[in-house]
């Protein structure tokens, strides 16, 4: 007989703390912050029976900080914030991906700029996550649009973060981070875990950021005889800082090739009902849920409508919108910004079919009704 499946009613925070912890999180560092708050009182009872460590940091900042050195000594790191927290972490988030410090970051979206509007949702911080830090570099975000998907992409975000020694953000908004729905747990067993690669060789023969086919050097955890430099700065293979050019270039494109020939593992997205759609709805999050709804109303109207839903937000899935704009006469883009993602659909569509925009910006969820009122516009 195969292990007992669990059927739970759960908020999206509090799935999104399962997921951590059934991916082998052991480390929480963070600061509380509406509409996140919930991830981090939840593993501050979890994580101590699990033999975990969880502090309350003085600020986002600091949290970061934090979650780096615990990840740096091997250990599985976390930390969740909002809009504000988020501004806070970008310089470390910076330092984790040039120190190649594997890390997951949690960010509720609420809307902004500044404190703005705490307790209400928004998609206002999707370019934020690609471009938040300075200087040239990748980095890979998620976006869930369903309570179980706040469990399996907390999962996915861990793995993805040990196979490429990156820092993940997984982007929620305060609609699906409070919401409620059934979620069935899968046993552990039936879970795909993935654990950073550590080097084989004895401490003297190791070079901690050597080139390597997949572009990802194994990852040594501090206290196991390894000792080697890590510094924010730029650096050769053996960690130390330098000024040569022929050290620069090669150690800053693969950090880019890690990421950019692995496409096909971390792109994700789901289709629904598009193949022969003249209307193709891209959307995330909870807009997504909106879309999905109006898609299937608007097909009881006779009206050919589709959904695109990224799952992946950054690296941008060009290939999935590429078909989308290719099948479609036209590709509806409804997000609650003033258009951050739809400004990438209409760079890839590059005028193959024609890109329409619903944003909305004051603290409300774009319902279906909208966005059907916008299908039947276009198609009218």
């Amino acid at each position: 007989m195969g292990a007992e499946r669990r059927e739970l009613l759960m908020q999206g925070n509090e799935a999104v703390a399962e997921g951590a912890l059934a991916a082998g999180c052991r480390f929480f560092a963070g600061y509380p912050i509406t509409p996140s708050t919930e991830i981090a009182e939840y593993l501050s009872v979890k994580l101590p029976h699990l033999g975990g460590t969880f502090i309350q940091m003085e600020d986002e900042l600091a949290s970061m900080g934090a979650v780096i050195g615990a990840s740096l000594a091997g250990v599985k790191a976390m930390t969740a914030t909002s809009g504000p927290g988020f501004s806070l972490m970008q310089e470390n988030i910076g330092f984790a991906c040039e120190a190649e410090v594997p890390c997951v970051v949690v960010n509720v979206m609420r809307g902004g700029p500044s404190t703005g509007l705490p307790t209400f949702p928004a998609q206002g911080d999707v370019m934020q996550a690609r471009w938040g830090t300075h200087g040239d570099h990748p980095i890979i975000v998620l976006s869930a649009a369903s309570v179980p998907e706040c469990f399996s992409l907390t999962v996915r975000a861990f793995n993805l973060s040990e196979r490429y020694r990156t820092p993940i953000i997984l982007l929620l908004d305060e609609v699906v981070a409070h919401m409620r729905e059934k979620i069935t747990m899968p046993p552990a067993e039936e879970l795909e875990i993935f654990n950073r690669v550590t080097p084989t060789v004895p401490p003297e023969w190791y070079i901690p950021y050597a080139d390597t086919p997949s572009g990802v050097p194994p990852m040594a955890p501090f206290g196991e005889g390894y000792r080697y430099h890590v510094t924010g700065l730029t650096h050769d293979i053996r960690g130390f800082p330098t000024a040569r050019d022929d050290e620069i270039g090669p150690f800053i494109k693969r950090l880019f090739r890690k990421i950019s020939q692995n496409f096909p593992d971390i792109h994700m997205s789901q289709t629904f009902r598009t193949e022969d759609a003249e209307i193709t709805v891209i959307a995330y999050g909870c807009v997504a849920r909106s879309a999905k709804r109006a898609v299937v109303e608007a097909r009881d109207r006779g009206l050919k409508a589709g959904l695109l839903k990224l799952m992946t937000v950054w690296p941008f899935d060009r290939s999935a919108v590429e078909q989308a704009a290719r099948r479609s006469k036209v590709v509806l883009v409804p997000e609650m910004n003033m258009g951050q993602i739809s400004r990438e659909v209409k760079r890839v569509n590059n005028g193959v079919s024609t890109v329409e925009t619903l944003n909305k910006v004051d603290g409300t969820l774009i319902t279906p009704g909208e966005i059907l009122e916008k299908i039947t516009e276009v198609l009218s």
